[in-house]
């Protein structure tokens, strides 16, 4: 017998094309069973959020009237649950809301509260979105990035195409619209990678965005806003909105645009025509900066660069419901929770956090930040290392005086988006902010 014939071959190097790499399990792949029994284990505001999360979750926990069941637990200390079959899925889904809503006004109010903090950009970025507990920032830096408002981990980024700056942006589940330059450009959020940009010069120096599917409106420098379809990809409608730069847009469920200008001045158009629909007065002495519309009430708010933020009823359009000072300085961003009637969250240059009440535009609670920070812990991502870090928030009077409190516990506010018991903010600077509120 040849001796090679028995004789062990040497082993092969251990390779990585020869190990199967293991499918990474996320939270989207996760079975129904699976989701039905995580789900059992939460409360009636851990189901609300997670109910926030994607549409199957959504379906998961409606059909399993998992919220129905707890709901009534909480009000009626019932231990069983539901008892009244005929109870109505939509009044339950409505009276959790309600409670919800309760729940996160109280806390802005005044529960205890904590700043996380990170620097996410190489450069100062002064915009940010937050949808389904992410958010994305940008305006400043060359890339937009997409984070978890939970555990600051970075999900994704989004790079311009060239040099042109980006003004402006928004997202979806399925997709980033951005206005870059002159033209419109739209990232696909889907594992293949696909940017669609139009052609250069589509608007005359767009100032701000906004987006409800199909169309993207654009309002211009020279008073215009221009209506851009986004799968034909042609301009569809040219509205004379103001006299001068329109420099803030929001939509309303009926289809109607409220833009405000520099001048001072709040117009109100019909997407589906080209006709004004209205010119709202104002008593701004200065520019409007920012604009908030609330679809539950139909109220919208208006920040000026005098520190007022005004209200107004669309469905009485012929006066000003309130006008307040909130701030000495400028006012350069809004937001409140979609559902949210009683909350209104106000950012601006002076860097204070202003919860302002929607009915009477009393100011009822102030916030900054404290002077120290500790590092909770750092995280390796794609770009570098991030360190994480945690702040206390501090509530102030209003007879504090802010002039005399340090810079870099009150960074002016740039951007703000608000989510369940939680707001973040934007500064100018690398930093992006999340306030924290745990009732």
């Amino acid at each position: 017998m040849d001796p090679s014939a028995t004789t062990s071959s040497p082993r092969q190097p251990f390779t990585a094309t020869a190990k199967k790499k293991k499918k990474k399990t996320t939270a989207q792949t996760l079975s129904h069973d699976v989701l039905c029994i995580i789900f059992s284990f939460l409360d009636l505001f851990q189901l609300i959020r997670c109910s926030a999360v994607s549409t199957s979750w959504r379906k998961a926990i409606n059909k399993l009237k998992l919220n129905q069941t707890e709901y009534f637990k909480q009000r009626h200390n019932d231990p069983n649950g539901l008892q009244d079959a005929s109870f109505s899925q939509r009044s339950l889904s409505e009276q959790a809301e309600q409670l919800a809503m309760e729940r996160h006004a109280l806390a802005l109010q005044r529960a205890p509260a904590s700043v996380i903090q990170w620097k996410g950009h190489s450069v100062g970025v002064n915009q940010c979105r937050m949808k389904m507990g992410k958010v994305l920032t940008g305006v400043g830096d060359k890339v937009m990035r997409l984070w978890s408002a939970e555990s600051c981990k970075c999900l994704d980024e989004y790079f311009l195409v060239d040099k042109a700056p980006l003004v402006d942006f928004d997202f979806d589940e399925g997709k980033v619209v951005g206005l870059v330059g002159t033209r419109i450009c739209i990232w696909n959020r889907t594992e293949t990678r696909n940017v669609f940009s139009s052609r250069e010069n589509l608007f005359t120096k767009g100032l701000c965005m906004r987006y409800v599917d199909p169309e993207a409106v654009i309002g211009c420098e020279d008073g215009k806003v221009r209506v851009f379809d986004l799968y034909s990809r042609k301009c569809s409608q040219i509205i004379k909105m103001h006299e001068g730069p329109v420099t803030c847009l929001a939509f309303t469920d009926d289809q109607l645009l409220v833009s405000g200008s520099s001048l001072g001045t709040l117009s109100l158009s019909d997407l589906s025509s080209d006709q004004r629909v209205v010119l709202l007065g104002s008593t701004f002495s200065a520019g409007i900066k920012t604009l908030c519309f609330n679809p539950s009430s139909y109220m919208v708010f208006a920040g000026s660069t005098a520190g007022n933020v005004s209200c107004w009823d669309l469905r009485k359009t012929n006066r000003t419901l309130w006008e307040t000072r909130v701030s000495p300085n400028v006012v350069y961003s809004m937001h409140h929770l979609r559902n949210d009637t009683s909350t209104l969250v106000v950012g601006g240059i002076d860097g204070v956090l202003r919860i302002v009440d929607q009915v009477t535009g009393e100011v009822i609670s102030r916030c900054i930040m404290d002077d120290r920070s500790t590092v909770l812990h750092r995280s390796t991502e794609r770009f570098g290392t991030v360190q994480i870090e945690s702040r206390k928030l501090k509530r102030i009077s209003e007879d504090d005086r802010i002039d005399l409190m340090p810079r870099a516990s009150r960074p002016q506010i740039t951007c703000l988006a608000v989510g369940m018991e939680k707001v973040v903010t934007t500064h100018n600077d690398k930093h992006i902010r999340v306030w924290k509120f745990r009732k």
